[in-house]
């Protein structure tokens, strides 16, 4: 009962010792609240108990009631880090059991040695164990017993053996109450599910366990450290390592075990190499080194040598000795056949030709490269890695780019296994040393096209295929809408008492991080298709008068790539860290412009545009003709103002993430009909007046109850009020008179921006049960369909933007930089996320978002961003017209105004944003406003 009910155990416990017991009864009682202090609590409060336990057992005189209490005895002490008493209380527990106690005694001895690391030991004591105890018919510890031979199995890398084990032990637990070791084959199965290169259904199955342990109020700490590796290996290392701290401050909070502490401490370390933090990564590295060596855990203590060694190396410590120590974890490694083995070899060769000892390097390398033929994605990413860096040594550069290209077709593989696109994004870091190693090798011998080409490989691929749809799952969906009816109240909390909500924003977070592990549950389709980035083709599109200027980044510089008019050439500029420095002033510029008084600054922007040019363009700024130019531009430089630098200023400019993304949008058909939709969100300070100015020139009626449209809101009672009232707030806001065409329309008063409250219909994104009825028919009258107010909700603003030509949606716009998926526009019922752009058919083909902060994005993986931007375009967008700062609602009016004039006259987003600019005011709000803005895709 007390894995089972662990709570009604210690009651029970408890209450029999209240009864005076006789002494073997006693006894029984005193190990299980032992049992519940070693593995929920405190343990020395367990080892007090459980001494107690054997006491009252030697006093009964009974052998099997000592055999069984020894056993558990020894558990705690090895947990507790007194590995050698632990080891001796087994001893004196074998030697006293016999038969089927003895049998228990066993698994729990072969339990220890797997906790100590000793693979060799725990299988023979599990193969004594199993045939007695199925011979004895004791269904739950033969389960117990085939988990664990399953686990060591995995430890060992034999997945096919922990398959079975799994399987039949879980055919064993369905047969049982016994819901803690239910709960633990689901996270064994999870376990598995990772050591077969599974990271969705790890995630899955982690989680599902933890929601079993839940239920029966089980401390989680193994299960945390097993979900930090998946993390790790999905490219989350900053989220495993914040969970592995905090397991750590709960586990010091009991007082709880020893050995889990030392093995949180060695996942802790992991996390921060891996997330870039050294300095910690060192710090736990050395702390779990000392735990394990006095616990006596060698197996463990090698592992946390590995990667304090890691550590030491990131901090700029390579040394002989260095080469040596990892020469020695390696062998090691090696001799318990520990998987981690080919990444000891590989630092150790790493290191050696650092230190230009080519022939130890080969000896190192030659060991790790034998990894690349066989094991899970990234044990054979590490294979192929040792290679390149062999041919390297050799002078090969063949051999550096095949080596390079077989493993990132390792890596494109396992990515494509993973639904969300966010770990598709973060699982491409796995591959930075290969596309880096291959960019040198053709820097240097290959010419500006075989450049060209290694920098594609590895840039923007989370665009390259439709993420996964996210499924039909009812809880997700009712999650989502309740996250959004949430995040209205906490927004409307805020505006109304100009503080935040606590409650609300807890609750808020809390919902966000059900969505986003749903979400990272989605498998993907597989491999993809083979599609490959080709110079020809991209020459052949780009034809005489369209330049395409890729910047790629090879230790540390900025180098452009030119492309155009039939050849590629190659230009060296500044130093990227410059170039990012320089970006930051430019952004804190523009935001300064953005409000009235800000004019002094202007000439200070504008002279960091031509620092910034220089810096990103150098040389390449004089050869761009006066053409079109599309700029591919690496992920952290995504949030440069393009339009800003004095060679792009005048000229039709978009902005692609990859040449391979433009391609792709340059040959994405529009769809048939040409349908448009005007979305109008609240809380703009212009209210966002163009879009009943657009919806006017455009001839659309809005659709309200009264025009008959679907689903409205109530019409509310407030005569028209003329938009010139709007333009007032608009020279008032800018400074300058409003463009003439503002002062024609009228804006219906009943289109408040604040107008409607929170949706609480339905679970459906765009299906018919989100209360708004079937999905409006498409209109067939060439007028556009224009939501706003009441109508502005998330489930019939993604109906109407499903499939359309054209889409427009101002709204507030909220970047969010710690979770980029829940970067959100703000409608009428609470944000619509990126979340729920995924879940669209496909996204309207050309789409101007005119708020702000809506073109910037997390940098991410080898060279990925996720961002609004980036959701929309693998889902057939080709074209945004979107804003990677602040801006001026006011300002942003005549902008958007000018931009359609444009469309409607046949340009395409590029040409018409150049001509917009050109036609503001010419001060300083209404240009930083037009340098803020910026055209993505081919469309």
């Amino acid at each position: 009962m007390v894995f089972a009910a662990p709570g009604e155990a210690l009651a029970r416990a408890e209450e029999l010792l209240g009864a005076d017991p006789s002494p073997l009864h006693a006894s029984v009682a005193h190990q299980v609240i032992g049992i519940w202090q070693r593995d929920f609590g405190d343990t020395r409060r367990a080892l007090a108990h459980l001494r107690r336990a054997r006491e009252l057992a030697a006093r009964a005189d009974s052998a099997e009631r000592e055999a069984d209490v020894l056993a558990t005895l020894g558990v705690a002490l090895v947990h507790a880090g007194r590995t050698r008493d632990g080891l001796a209380a087994f001893e004196r527990g074998v030697a006293r059991g016999t038969g089927h106690t003895r049998a228990r005694v066993l698994y729990r001895r072969a339990y220890v040695w797997w906790v100590l690391g000793r693979h060799g030991e725990a299988l023979e004591d599990v193969r004594r164990a199993v045939p007695v105890l199925r011979q004895a018919d004791d269904v739950i510890w033969t389960a117990r017993a085939l988990t664990l031979r399953a686990t060591v199995h995995l430890a060992l890398g034999a997945v096919d053996r922990a398959d079975a084990d799994f399987t039949a032990a879980e055919a064993l637990w369905d047969t049982t109450g016994q819901e803690h070791d239910k709960a633990d084959a689901v996270e064994s199965r999870g376990l598995a599910a990772f050591r077969s290169g599974d990271v969705p259904a790890a995630l899955r199955l982690l989680d599902e366990a933890e929601e079993r342990y839940g239920k029966l109020g089980t401390p989680t700490f193994m299960l945390t450290i097993r979900r930090c590796e998946v993390l790790m290996a999905a490219g989350l290392a900053t989220e495993a390592l914040a969970e592995a701290d905090g397991a750590i401050a709960a586990l010091d909070g009991i007082g709880g075990q020893s050995t889990r502490k030392a093995e949180l401490l060695l996942v802790a370390a992991r996390a921060a190499r891996l997330a870039g933090d050294a300095q910690t990564s060192l710090a736990r590295a050395a702390l779990s080194v000392r735990l394990f060596a006095g616990q006596r855990r060698t197996w463990y203590e090698t592992h946390a040598r590995l990667v304090l060694l890691e550590a030491r190396v990131a901090t700029g410590r390579a040394s002989g000795r260095l080469v040596a120590d990892a020469a020695a974890v390696a062998e090691r490694l090696a001799a318990f056949g520990a998987p981690a083995a080919p990444e000891a070899s590989l630092l150790a060769g790493r290191i050696a030709l650092e230190l230009g000892w080519t022939a130890d390097a080969e000896q190192h390398l030659a060991v790790a490269a034998r990894s690349r033929h066989g094991g899970p994605p990234l044990a054979r990413m590490t294979g192929w890695a040792a290679q390149a860096l062999r041919a390297r040594a050799a002078g090969s550069t063949r051999g550096v780019l095949e080596a390079c290209r077989r493993g990132l077709d390792v890596l494109d593989d396992h990515r494509m296994t993973l639904g969300a696109s966010e770990l598709r994004a973060r699982a491409t870091a796995q591959g930075a040393e290969l596309a880096a190693l291959a960019q040198r090798a053709s820097l240097v011998s290959g010419g500006p096209r075989r450049l060209l080409v290694w920098s594609e490989r590895w840039r923007a691929t989370v665009l390259s295929a439709p993420p996964t749809r996210p499924p039909a799952d009812p809880v997700l969906l009712s999650t989502m809408t309740a996250f959004r009816e949430l995040a209205a109240r906490a927004d409307e909390a805020r505006t109304d008492g100009g503080r935040p909500a606590p409650a609300l924003e807890r609750e808020q977070r809390r919902l966000e991080r059900e969505i986003r592990s749903r979400t990272l549950h989605m498998r993907g389709e597989g491999p993809g298709d083979g599609d490959r980035f080709d110079v020809g083709r991209l020459l052949d599109r780009l034809g005489d008068d369209l330049l395409l200027v890729e910047l790629a980044v090879l230790d540390g510089r900025v180098h452009v790539l030119l492309c155009g008019q039939g050849r590629v050439r190659r230009f060296e500029a500044g130093l990227l860290a410059e170039a990012e420095r320089e970006a930051e002033h430019v952004q804190a510029g523009l935001r300064r412009l953005a409000h009235p008084g800000g004019e002094a600054r202007l000439p200070l922007v504008e002279a960091a545009g031509a620092r910034l040019q220089e810096l990103l363009l150098g040389p390449a700024a004089a050869h761009l003709g006066g053409g079109p130019v599309v700029v591919v531009p690496p992920g952290r430089l995504h949030r440069v103002p393009w339009a800003l630098l004095p060679a792009l200023r005048e000229r039709v400019l978009s902005v692609s993430p990859s040449a391979s993304s433009w391609l792709r949008a340059k040959e994405t058909a529009p769809p048939p009909g040409g349908r448009q939709v005007l979305v109008r969100g609240p809380g703009l300070a212009s209210g966002g007046a163009e879009v009943p100015e657009l919806a006017d020139r455009y001839g659309a009626v809005p659709r309200t109850r009264e025009s008959g449209g679907a689903g409205a809101g109530p019409a509310m009672d407030v005569p028209d009020v003329p938009v010139a009232a709007r333009a007032d707030e608009v020279r008032a806001a800018v400074g300058r008179p409003a463009p003439e065409s503002t002062a024609r329309t009228r804006l219906p008063a009943d289109r408040a921006p604040d107008a409607g409250p929170a949706n609480g219909h339905g679970t459906s994104a765009t299906g018919p049960d989100d209360g708004y009825g079937p999905p409006a028919e498409p209109r067939t009258d060439g007028r556009p369909t224009v939501l706003e107010g009441d109508e502005a909700r998330v489930p019939r603003v993604l109906r109407e933007l499903d499939g359309a030509a054209l889409a427009h949606i101002a709204a507030h716009g909220t970047f969010r930089a710690d979770s980029p998926l829940f970067s959100s526009l703000r409608m009428a019922d609470g944000p619509l996320i990126v979340h729920d752009f995924e879940r669209l058919d496909r996204s309207p083909y050309r789409i101007i978002l005119s708020c702000c902060d809506t073109a910037r994005f997390a940098s991410v993986g080898a060279d990925e961003l996720l961002g609004l931007v980036t959701a929309l375009l693998p889902l057939g967008t080709a074209g945004v017209v979107a804003c990677s700062a602040p801006v001026n609602d006011a300002a942003v009016v005549p902008l958007m105004l000018a931009l359609h004039k444009g469309l409607d006259a046949g340009l395409s987003l590029a040409e018409a944003l150049r001509d917009a600019r050109a036609a503001l005011p010419d001060d300083a709000v209404h240009r930083a406003t037009g340098w803020a803005f910026s055209a993505f895709g081919a469309a």
